[in-house]
């Protein structure tokens, strides 16, 4: 069988997805406090590892294979190790796949920066990927529970999730909360608000533009036709800039000035919430939702600290916030398909909005509760929180016995004679 060009583009497609993951990684680091900063990495990168292996045995089995128990999940033994696929173009739409799991995992890290053991984390990632993203990822787009034929699409319609809102972004962004008041807080968290800094901000601009970039193959790589692409890809770039802006406006509104993390946060929040409506809404319903994800991932970020939950590095604010938003927006502004249906502004009634509305408490209840029980079997048994003494210590020491930085005051020079 020749390569098509389809093929070509999901290939660049998944390359551009898994950049992403370096790119988060960049990002968390830059965020974290220095002490931190290679563990932060580290999260993300094993993510890659572990997820790629799970994958391969049985993770794409349980996202599409025959359906189990009432279309929650598919069967993992129908495709064990892929053995099916060799000699097969399959395989490039199975490596895109595995791209979306990885990083979606990875996103929880940056909730618990600071203080979790890296054995549990990796374990974590293993189990999540395996009991969480994977039947969800089956639900929604392999013919599951919340497609057109599944219980929850028959009662309240299909949902509108075109490349991660549900299954991605509300997916980590719950998970990340969940596990915040299962690890606790960090011993110093609400000293002071700004008290936790980022230590390094280019760091973090650049691990933005290593997002934004690849985040047009994570929305594009599915596109069916060159009209559907052009959409895509515009709508990638307006909702993000819209939301940067928004984002900027009200740091100067309510702080004073606007900032660099400000301008980064508020692409990643545009990004988040254009991923599920990226193919069905216009360019400047994609510049609507860019704006309200700004305007709500910004003040949603302020939440911690009125709730006490130390979501370390925002998870919640931006990914579980944006991605409710580019989900739920969806039911106002959704485009009719041949004429028929669309979201409420476009006359296609409530149906749309209700079926957005059902997927996304659905994903709460769903990720939340799978979530606390793995959460808390880790906790309770191997531990997931490094003692206070690494945790002062810094976890880049403690966990990997490295140091992002070697100007440590500790540290003697190396005389030699």
């Amino acid at each position: 069988m020749e390569l098509t060009a389809g093929d070509v583009w999901v290939i660049v497609a998944a390359a551009l997805v898994l950049l992403m993951t370096p790119g988060l990684a960049f990002f968390y680091g830059g965020l974290a406090r220095a002490k931190a900063a290679l563990n932060m990495i580290m999260m993300s990168f094993v993510s890659v590892g572990v997820v790629g292996v799970v994958w391969v045995l049985w993770g794409y089995g349980m996202t599409s294979g025959p359906s189990l128990l009432g279309g929650l999940v598919g069967n993992p033994l129908d495709d064990l190790g892929l053995s099916g696929h060799v000699g097969s173009a399959d395989l490039i739409g199975i490596g895109y796949g595995a791209t979306f799991a990885i990083i979606t995992v990875a996103l929880i890290s940056g909730a618990v920066a600071d203080r979790t053991r890296f054995g549990p984390w990796t374990l974590f990632v293993a189990v999540w990927a395996t009991l969480v993203y994977c039947p969800l990822a089956f639900m929604v787009w392999g013919g599951g529970l919340l497609s057109a034929d599944g219980a929850v699409g028959r009662i309240f319609g299909e949902a509108i999730d075109f490349a991660g809102g549900t299954v991605v972004h509300i997916n980590a962004g719950l998970a990340a909360l969940v596990l915040v008041y299962i690890i606790g807080s960090r011993a110093d968290f609400g000293l002071a608000k700004g008290y936790h800094r980022p230590h390094n901000v280019p760091l973090v601009m650049v691990g933005t533009a290593m997002l934004w970039f690849g985040w047009f193959g994570f929305n594009g790589g599915a596109a069916g036709s060159a009209e559907e692409a052009g959409l895509i890809w515009v709508n990638t770039l307006a909702a993000p800039a819209a939301a940067m802006l928004s984002w900027l406006l009200v740091e100067r509104l309510r702080d004073g000035r606007p900032t660099s993390v400000g301008a980064a946060s508020g692409v990643v929040a545009g990004l988040v919430a254009i991923t599920p409506a990226c193919a069905d809404v216009s360019p400047l319903g994609a510049l609507a939702i860019g704006l309200l994800a700004g305007i709500g991932s910004c003040l949603a970020v302020g939440w911690k600290y009125r709730f006490g939950y130390d979501d370390a590095l925002d998870v919640v604010g931006v990914h579980l916030v944006a991605g409710v938003i580019g989900t739920v927006a969806l039911g106002f502004l959704a485009l009719p398909v041949d004429g028929e249906g669309g979201g409420l502004f476009y006359g296609g009634g409530v149906g749309q909005l209700v079926a957005q509305l059902a997927a996304t408490v659905f994903t709460l209840a769903f990720t939340g509760v799978l979530t606390a029980l793995i959460g808390l079997a880790i906790a309770r048994t191997i531990g997931f929180r490094v003692s206070p003494e690494d945790e002062a210590l810094g976890v880049d020491r403690s966990e990997h016995s490295e140091s992002a930085y070697h100007f440590d005051p500790d540290r003697q020079p190396n005389v030699s004679v």
